[in-house]
């Protein structure tokens, strides 16, 4: 029988951020950066406050890695119009808050911010979605490069380095079993499961860290109740967007009737000025009957 796992998001809020635990976020990282990701510590942010009713839809944390790079990991459960918006200005924030008054503006970090979201957003298929920056030349198609100089002072390869990075991870897009270590991971965030067979790095890690029969009672009945606030939520959520798509279906049955009324309207007036029935058909596309019957 497959042992059950605790969710990422409140993994994060309650068991990732100790220190014996990095393993697990060095892991997932290292599989979606396709880099050896070392984490130096785990800096506050506003989303990872624990508050009394373990209630939060988003989750953050930023982890600081011995390169001095700052990743931002996010996890939101509930739709979010303005999401990418929040994507943006959430790197933003990194940019200026970890760039010291007076420094040189060769010294902002290298900033990943790794968003994995339950909700559809946007208009995709896939299951993951990169964003890395690069100037391309209007007229010639070219990349543009560093110049050896800048290559050696900022010791980094592409100017594309230099820019915050993005991964946006629709998880309920993934279907199917993993075939990769990646989609191990992803099918961990898609299904809170890990098999037996998972040999991702971190995953070894995870199966311990994050079972639910290795949390303690206090531990234990916290979860619970965060996962009973999901199945609330989710059910509001599902009511909501199903009487939205009702209320959408009434006004487009009554545009449509609106739309059949005027189209009588344009044929009754026509045939109080007298055109025939065969005009008012070209007209109107209504059938001679409907037309005979005014």
């Amino acid at each position: 029988m497959t042992a059950k796992h605790i969710r990422f998001d409140w993994a994060i809020k309650r068991l990732l951020r100790n220190k014996a635990n990095y393993v697990v976020l060095e892991g997932f990282l290292s599989e979606l950066l396709h880099q050896d990701i070392t984490i130096k510590t785990l800096l506050e942010s506003e989303g990872n406050q624990q508050t009394q009713d373990d209630k939060s839809n988003r989750v953050d944390i930023i982890a600081e890695t011995v390169n001095s790079e700052l990743i931002l990991i996010e996890v939101q459960n509930n739709s979010q119009l303005d999401y990418f918006h929040r994507m943006l200005y959430g790197v933003s924030q990194l940019v200026t808050e970890y760039l010291e008054q007076g420094q040189e503006y060769g010294e902002i970090r290298k900033i990943y911010s790794v968003n994995i979201v339950y909700f559809n957003l946007g208009k995709g298929s896939d299951y993951i979605y990169r964003l890395k920056s690069e100037f391309v030349g209007v007229n010639t198609g070219d990349t543009l490069e560093l110049t050896k100089a800048q290559e050696r002072k900022f010791n980094v390869e592409k100017v594309a380095d230099i820019f915050p990075e993005y991964y946006l991870l629709k998880v309920r897009n993934f279907q199917g079993a993993a075939q990769t270590t990646l989609q191990e991971w992803i099918y961990f965030l898609r299904n809170s499961e890990i098999k037996e067979e998972f040999v991702a790095k971190g995953m070894v890690e995870a199966k311990e860290t994050l079972r639910v029969n290795n949390l303690s009672d206090t531990e234990r009945a916290a979860y619970n109740r965060y996962m009973n606030n999901k199945s609330y939520e989710a059910s509001i959520l599902s009511t909501q967007e199903f009487e939205a798509q009702l209320q959408i279906e009434q006004i487009e049955q009554a545009e449509i009737r609106g739309g059949e009324q005027r189209t009588i309207e344009i044929a009754r007036s026509c045939k109080q000025q007298g055109l025939d029935t065969e005009t008012i058909m070209a007209i109107t596309q209504l059938s001679r009957e409907d037309i005979e019957a005014l």
